[in-house]
């Protein structure tokens, strides 16, 4: 049996207290056992543990939402399962859960929550009177047995119900009516024939579906859920270094840094792309000590920039903005350029320095100091940066955290609500735990995402411990099962708490598929995670397929955090070497369809081809914005150097559509129309369009 899906704002059934009136707890005693109440109500969802403080669940505006539980009762009467949901202005609503029929008693409902603040949730099991007599009516009426009993059995449930005061007059009377047919009947044949109507009565089973009969009520534990705002779990990100963008070069061959006013330029062509969050690398002075060169090299010329996680210098440091960029003036600037273009900035919080710090002659505790005195500048073996200094929080941690905080609320202060947080799988998780709670109870549509590239255990406790969003291992699946297996896990076992950014480059990573898939290969990439999940990023320079990697590195080669890069963008889409012309399109996608802003309604497909990757989509109307259903189905080509053809097969019963019925749909890349069912012939040119992105638009 499908999921009950309901949405909060529409639930108008549910929505009243006294729509399924409150019963008493029944009374029984615990003895220490699994059960508090004669319905036990087990492994409740979203996820939560009163054991440990990090795992507490999360969704965003929006977001529809899986409420589970596992519920029983003893022998084989029937029960029933409700959700009761608190919003953070009082607002309560009742929800009825579906039983999954899956062998395991489990119960769902699905609801959008569309207010923002902290909620709270509980699960109500109760012995369904009517349920149990109806499906032991239905059995013994139509074998003959018991005739009379059922139908006074039946009688006496309706009797009860009508007299529920909080039940409409009509609704009423027709129970009382109800319960003198069953009595009038008679026990005869034509009684029996009766008693049927009345047992398999759609109009009845209706009253008893809005209003259960319900005894041995069981209340479950009150639960938290909290609900950010919808630019914490939706929204497209671009990367841009403000000082290439701009940047000139001088008549001697020098280059002249771009600027916040310069880089205010480029901010059309980013909102135009579809864009809605700008993200920048830190923007704040750079040391001179150690400066890398091109390439990160140990070497750098009088004219080289340097890297701008080498934080600091004479001219400040977390709290200044680097002298070639502007002024703070020029960044505030920047920022009201970037709202009115319909873009939130997001800013670089990376928690180091450049020897160059204030921070280290200030601070030196802040720091770890080798034995021959020097500081121990930051590794990522083989990898080395001489020019930054790791911060230790080991010698004054009520120091550097009321540093922290009050860099955060600098920026805050500046029009920043968004943070990107350098590799915070290198500092304390208590410390982030502390400071984002902190952070987002002062306020709370601040949004912080986590670069933690770093192993799983790590990873998911950071999303526990607060963090909006998180980098993810999308950037290293490549192949048909690795993406099924990552995106299973994204979509269903970890987003109670963790929400991936599917960022399909950065400075650092220019993986093997980019570098020798050409064009097919960045439209593929670009097309699975917009489609895959709600929020993705991009880093400047993907649009122009800069593809070519430094030797023996994932990098690019000429790497832009060493240096300016030179890019003129109207004259590579005017030529048509661009990819911006698609990422518009598939921001447009985004835009339109509302199953694509969700995370957890991702249903694999099959293929024929080990190559051809299927996923679907789905939003049902009850919870859509629009007021209408919609489903998108991805059918990707995964192999960049070739031409697939094969046959994919869909449960066309996820959207709606019989088991064998055609239905229509329509790429919405290319505007190709076809009549699908649900086993269908595709074909995939890796160089047109390696990805069907298709609406299904409903049946013949």
């Amino acid at each position: 049996m499908a999921a009950t899906r309901t949405s909060h704002r529409r639930s108008s059934a549910w929505r009243s207290p006294s729509a399924i009136p409150r019963r008493p707890v029944t009374p029984w005693p615990h003895e220490g056992g699994t059960a508090t109440g004669r319905i036990p109500l087990l492994e409740p969802g979203p996820a939560f543990c009163a054991a440990d403080r990090l795992l507490r669940p999360k969704a965003f505006v929006g977001e529809v939402v899986p409420f589970t539980v596992t519920a029983f009762r003893e022998g084989h009467d029937l029960i029933g399962v409700q959700l009761r949901l608190f919003s953070p202005t009082g607002d309560e609503s009742l929800h009825r859960l579906t039983p999954l029929r899956d062998g395991f008693d489990h119960w769902r409902t699905e609801v959008a929550l569309l207010e923002q603040g902290e909620w709270t949730f509980r699960f109500e099991g109760f012995a369904d009177d009517y349920a149990s007599w109806q499906h032991a009516a239905e059995v013994k009426i139509d074998a003959g047995v018991d005739i009379a009993l059922m139908q006074e059995l039946g009688a006496t449930l309706c009797t009860r119900a009508a007299a529920e005061r909080s039940r409409p007059v009509r609704e009423r009377s027709m129970l009382r009516a109800t319960a003198t047919r069953l009595r009038d009947a008679g026990d005869d044949r034509h009684g029996a024939v009766e008693a049927l109507r009345v047992v398999r009565d759609a109009d009845l089973a209706e009253v008893f579906r809005r209003r259960p009969l319900m005894s041995l009520v069981t209340i479950g534990e009150s639960l938290p859920l909290r609900v950010e705002r919808e630019r914490a779990g939706v929204g497209a990100w671009y990367e841009f270094f403000p000082r290439s963008e701009g940047a000139h070069r001088r008549p001697d061959g020098t280059i002249r840094s771009g600027t916040f006013r310069t880089a205010a330029g480029r901010l059309a062509g980013v909102a135009g792309m579809g864009f809605q969050v700008l993200y920048l690398p830190p923007i704040h002075p750079i040391g001179q000590t150690h400066r890398k060169g091109p390439n990160n090299s140990l070497q750098a010329g009088p004219d080289d920039p340097g890297s701008p996680w080498a934080i600091g210098a004479a001219a400040g440091g977390h709290d200044a903005v680097h002298p070639d960029l502007g002024t703070l003036a020029d960044f505030r600037h920047f920022v009201d350029a970037a709202h009115a273009e319909g873009l939130e900035v997001a800013l670089d919080l990376a928690l180091q320095a450049s020897p160059d710090h204030p921070w280290v002659s200030a601070h030196p505790e802040w720091f770890t100091t080798l034995p021959d005195g020097s500081i121990a500048y930051a590794e990522n073996p083989p990898k080395k940066y001489q020019d930054i200094y790791p911060v230790n929080f080991d010698n004054d941690p009520a120091g550097l955290r009321a540093e922290v905080l009050r860099l955060v609320r600098h920026w805050i202060a500046q029009g920043v609500q968004i943070f990107r947080v350098d590799n915070p799988h290198t500092k304390p998780l208590q410390f982030w735990e502390w400071l984002i709670r902190t952070v987002t109870d002062e306020h709370p549509d601040v949004v912080f995402l986590a670069e933690a590239f770093t192993r799983p255990a790590p990873l998911l406790a950071l999303a526990r411990a607060g963090f909006q969003q998180s980098y993810s291992y999308f950037t290293w699946r490549n192949t048909k099962a690795e993406l099924e297996e990552f995106l299973t896990s994204i979509s269903g076992q970890t987003a109670d708490f963790l929400r991936p950014n599917l960022f399909v480059n950065t400075p650092d990573i220019l993986t093997e598929f980019l570098q020798f898939g050409g064009r097919p290969a960045y439209k593929i990439r670009a097309a699975l995670a917009a489609t895959a999940a709600p929020s993705y990023g991009v880093y400047a320079g993907f649009e122009l397929f800069e593809n070519v990697a430094r030797p023996g590195s994932e990098e690019n080669i000429d790497n832009e955090k060493y240096e300016y890069k030179l890019r003129d963008w109207a004259a590579a889409e005017a030529a048509d070497d661009s990819l911006a012309p698609y990422l518009r399109r598939l921001n447009e996608i985004r835009a339109a369809h509302p199953a694509l802003r969700q995370l957890r309604n991702l249903t694999l497909g099959r293929s024929d081809d080990d190559a051809i990757l299927v996923f679907v989509k789905h939003l049902d109307a009850a919870l859509s914005p629009t007021g209408a259903s919609d489903t998108i189905v991805v059918v990707a080509n995964l192999d960049p150097h070739s031409v697939r053809q094969t046959v994919i097969h869909l449960d066309t019963t996820l959207f709606g559509i019989r088991p064998g019925d055609e239905y229509d749909v329509e790429d919405l890349v290319t505007g190709a129309a076809w009549t699908w069912s649900e086993h269908d012939f595709v074909r995939l040119d890796a160089f047109t369009e390696p990805v069907h992105i298709v609406h299904v638009k409903g049946p013949r």
